[in-house]
């Protein structure tokens, strides 16, 4: 026991902290469409591409001899969407970017990270939900549930409007509406798939929100559950797969942390796209005062270059 006149911790100044100097952070920062999406270059607010379609296949007998028909050629569909600007930014004083720090040397540089990493989600965010496109003061990107309208599974199918009112008018995308979900189950996604198949598409990946992807681990199509491991004679059961067997193909599965429980998605990787009026910048601003300030910046538009390409699965989520 110490006595009164014993120094010690209690009675000491100017003891030094005990402060780890490392920032923790497990914030997720994949981004599964943006990242599967291809990087294309626009010119204008207004991003454009053309859709086309071979006539359907027939008999096509002709008499010999016969003289040649000639009909009107079918024209293309053009499609657009608007080029959306998503903007971070930073506005750090001198004197807290210069102070000695636990975990980082400079605020700023730390801040533009962050900010960087939030910019992209905010991206994956708005591509892969309902938002329609809006060509006002703040203009909207269209999101992919608002794009496939045609290879369509409602998972209510007794509900002739829900999540049905979609789809291209007039150089806007509309998006869903929702009315009575259903849980979502697998006859629905194999009907999804095989639409997206008959119009010759290659919807090789299925992508999800965790809900879904919970229902999805008990369809019957999933890729094997067991895993070899070297070194054992037994095999590991897993929980989940994210591999998907149907008539159609073999289908990776992604889930996305940003996608509304509502829709399931069937994308063929080679007919999605992501047009950037302008990368992603960063630009530091006029100095007003004692501090730095920068500005991220990003302006683009989703592009579904061929819809016919994918499905969805709608109106899920219970």
């Amino acid at each position: 026991m110490a006595t009164a006149t014993t120094t010690t911790v209690s009675n000491t100044s100017g003891l030094a902290e005990d402060f780890e100097d490392i920032i923790y952070d497990v914030s997720p920062t994949d981004t599964p469409m943006l990242t599967l999406a291809k990087r294309k270059k626009s010119d204008a607010r207004y991003h454009q591409w053309q859709e086309d379609t071979l006539a359907a296949a027939s008999s096509n007998k002709a008499e010999e001899g016969a003289d040649a028909t000639f009909g009107t050629a079918a024209q293309t569909t053009t499609l657009g969407n608007f080029c959306q600007i998503s903007t971070k930014s930073v506005d750090i004083s001198r004197t807290l970017d210069i102070v000695k720090k636990y975990g980082r040397k400079s605020e700023v540089a730390m801040q533009l990270m962050k900010r960087g990493k939030e910019l992209k989600r905010d991206m994956e965010f708005s591509i892969c939900r309902n938002q329609p496109s809006a060509s006002t003061t703040a203009r909207g990107t269209a999101g992919w549930e608002a794009m496939i309208s045609s290879n369509l599974v409602r998972a209510n199918s007794g509900q002739t409007t829900d999540y049905s009112v979609r789809g291209f008018s007039a150089a806007s995308w509309v998006a869903p509406e929702d009315g009575s979900l259903v849980t979502f189950v697998e006859a629905d996604l194999v009907s999804a798939l095989g639409l997206a198949w008959e119009d010759g598409g290659d919807p090789s990946v299925i992508m999800m929100s965790k809900k879904n992807k919970n229902l999805f681990n008990a369809f019957s199509g999933v890729a094997t559950k067991y895993n070899e491991v070297k070194g054992t004679n037994q095999a590991t059961v897993t929980g989940a797969s994210d591999v998907y067997v149907s008539s159609y193909g073999n289908h990776t599965v992604k889930l996305n942390r940003y996608m509304r429980d509502t829709a399931v998605f069937c994308i063929d990787p080679e007919y999605i796209s992501v047009a950037y009026l302008d990368g992603i910048k960063k630009e530091q601003m006029a100095k007003t005062g004692d501090a730095e300030r920068w500005l991220l910046t990003v302006e683009y538009a989703l592009v579904s270059d061929c819809r016919d390409a994918h499905a969805t699965v709608g109106g899920v989520g219970v």
